[in-house]
């Protein structure tokens, strides 16, 4: 093996490979006539999600029309964008991000459902479920008031619509603040809901509601404070199954109409996933009873079978990360799934373990063993009060077609999630490969606050956001650098959303170990994220840092905005033009007040991209530019095959 500098080495993992043929796999369902639907979302044709259906023979076709965009913009981050009928096979129904009106296709016929946006005053749609006759549905609808009308807020509720022809939506549930999940029993005769109100986010508190439609006597099955309950799916049998963590853990729970809940799956282990996006499946319930589920422990996933007389067994896939679970016949399902060495793909598992797979991993035609596989890792930190506590991470090491210097250490790069309430996933990502083919380390870390470690672990970052997300990926630095793994003067950290916060909270100390930052549109400045963002998180940081304004004081503290004289660390700081969720101006004060400073610091704006790149060039050109940077900070020296474009870095001699 070739010795070369850290950070140089050859690879064939370029930027250019990252985006090639690659698509983030949406939610994947059956259509009713033996055929699958998934969703793709391909970075080479602007991020658009594509719905292509797979028939038994392996035959794939597009089913969009031309430039069409399966996407929904309901609480900003989408999901539940479209749908399947079990009463009609063949038909689709989906939401065409343009407009964000509901379409139901039928072969090459597209029909929409909902009003003009010129009526519907810009309502957006998602989430939805279609009657056992098909002439009806429901779905969750998010309504925005238009600059010509009265000042309201932004109104989410349950509506119906016809299933074939356009109409006016009916409202059947209101008054929540948010809804989800709308359901209707095998003979419609009932509706299943969840809800919650603000300050609560739906890994905090939410409330499973049933109505009989015919009476419109609600019950409340399960839900309220200190319990997240979600994913309810009606059986064959007429009971309902759901996810709750009122033992700490989400696990499931059956429950019979009009009886008593009871628990199907109680495992020291996360079912549940936190609901950022609309229209998750994380288990399904076959005919005889049989359930199949993936659940998260330690920080992997893996797909485990409920038979019917209790016994629970964990499939041999060799998956690690696992979602969009949904039943496919008598003794399967389908999921996106992938391992530490395969990108997700959509597959067929059935009870005894045989997958068969129906979209296949692009093939990247790299050897395996140049692939970095993640170590899980827990270390010594802190909480809120300084005392002492395990924390959680996976570190890559370098790995690739060279080695280094026997008298070199590799440079690290601390990986933030966009969570808070996010996860690190233990799934092939050539995005984080790009860095440790090249010789950088790369933990990725599960902070306080960070799913898969149950309620407990999750809500330590209550009140504490900015504190113990910080400490954490401080203590992970430093034990790797302390077991002698990596160099500890040249630590980098990057992040975006959230992680672009704990990012700069992290950089804005006088103890930061850290020698060059990356900031993927983060927050620097908590007030202004409290007065300036969309419904669903407009309250969410009152159970990350207290309500606003009476914690104000709280506020200013922990905004690195209100640090920068601590701030001495280069940043590059890499931002969408049209993010709703956190606005350009967030990263323009941060880098305004760096430039006055003296503060070595990149900024590069991208045109079209909201939150989170979607558009292969701008990928590519962010990726290149963030290597550019900690090139020119850590003394290595960029390849000259991949044409790199240098980024400028103001205040830097």
């Amino acid at each position: 093996m070739s010795i070369s500098s850290y950070g140089s080495w050859p690879t064939p993992i370029t930027s250019e490979l990252v985006v090639a043929a690659a698509v983030r796999l949406d939610e994947v369902r059956p259509d009713g006539t033996g055929a699958v639907v998934w969703g793709e979302g391909r970075a080479t044709e602007g991020g658009r999600i594509a719905l292509v259906r797979r028939d038994p023979d392996g035959t794939c076709t597009d089913l969009l029309p031309d430039g069409g965009n399966a996407r929904s913009a309901v609480h900003e981050y989408g999901g539940g964008s479209w749908w399947t009928s079990a009463a009609e096979p063949g038909v689709v129904f989906y939401v065409e991000w343009t407009d964000q009106r509901l379409r139901r296709l039928e072969g090459n016929d597209v029909t929409p459902l909902t009003p003009e946006p010129a009526v519907s005053r810009g309502d957006r749609y998602a989430d939805g479920d279609v009657a056992p006759d098909g002439t009806w549905l429901v779905c969750v609808r998010e309504h925005h008031p238009t600059t010509d009308g009265p000042a309201t807020e932004v109104v989410n509720e349950i509506v119906r619509l016809d299933a074939r022809t356009p109409s006016t939506p009916e409202v059947m549930v209101s008054g929540p603040d948010f809804v989800a999940a709308p359901r209707l029993s095998p003979d419609a005769a009932r509706l299943a809901w969840i809800s919650w109100d603000h300050p609560s986010m739906p890994w905090d508190d939410t409330v499973l509601t049933v109505r009989d439609l015919a009476s419109g006597h609600e019950t409340v099955v399960a839900g309220g404070p200190e319990e997240s309950v979600a994913e309810p799916a009606w059986q064959p049998d007429g009971s309902l199954v759901f996810l709750s963590d009122r033992t700490g853990w989400w696990n499931l729970y059956r429950w019979p109409v009009g009886g008593v809940v009871e628990p199907l799956v109680v495992l020291d282990a996360e079912i549940g996933v936190p609901g950022w996006q609309l229209g998750g499946s994380r288990s399904a319930m076959l005919n005889d009873g049989t359930v199949v589920f993936a659940r998260s422990s330690a920080g992997f996933d893996a797909l485990a079978v409920r038979k019917p007389d209790r016994t629970v067994n964990l499939l041999d896939t060799g998956f690690t990360a696992i979602r969009s679970v949904r039943a496919d016949g008598p003794d399967a399902v389908l999921c996106v799934a992938g391992s530490p060495t395969t990108e997700p793909g959509i597959h067929r598992v059935t009870t005894d373990g045989t997958v068969t797979t129906l979209r296949a991993p692009r093939d990247l035609g790299l050897d395996p063993t140049t692939l970095s596989v993640p170590e899980p890792m827990t270390f010594l930190s802190v909480d809120a009060h300084g005392a002492p506590r395990d924390a959680h991470a996976l570190y890559y090491p370098p790995s690739g077609t060279h080695t280094g210097p026997s008298d070199e250490l590799p440079p690290l790069l601390v990986v933030i999630h966009g969570g808070p309430t996010g996860a690190a996933t233990p799934v092939l990502a050539v995005g984080l490969q790009y860095w440790t083919s090249r010789g950088f380390g790369v933990v990725d870390v599960n902070y306080g606050g960070s799913t898969g470690y149950g309620r407990a672990y999750r809500e330590q970052l209550d009140g504490a956001w900015g504190i113990v997300d910080v400490a954490d990926c401080l203590a992970a630095a430093r034990a790797l650098a302390d077991a002698g793994r990596v160099d500890r003067d040249r630590m980098a950290i990057r992040g975006g959303s959230a992680g672009g916060f704990t990012t700069l909270a992290a950089l804005a100390r006088e103890d930061t170990p850290f020698s060059a930052g990356a900031d993927h549109f983060g927050v620097a400045d908590l007030e202004a994220l409290a007065r300036d963002t969309h419904k669903f998180e407009s309250r969410y940081l009152d159970g990350l840092v207290g309500p606003y304004p009476a914690d104000r004081d709280v506020y200013v503290e922990r905004s690195p905005l209100h640090h920068v004289e601590q701030f001495a660390t280069p940043l590059i700081v890499l931002q969408g033009d049209e993010d709703a969720i956190v606005p350009p101006n967030q990263s323009e004060m941060i880098v305004d007040a760096l430039r006055a400073r003296g503060v070595p610091v990149a900024y590069l704006l991208f045109a079209g991209e909201q939150h989170g790149f979607r558009q292969a060039a701008n990928i590519r050109r962010a990726l290149d530019a963030e290597l550019a940077f900690y090139a020119r900070l850590f003394g290595f020296t960029l390849p000259d095959d991949e044409g790199i474009e240098p980024v400028a870095i103001e205040n830097l001699d």
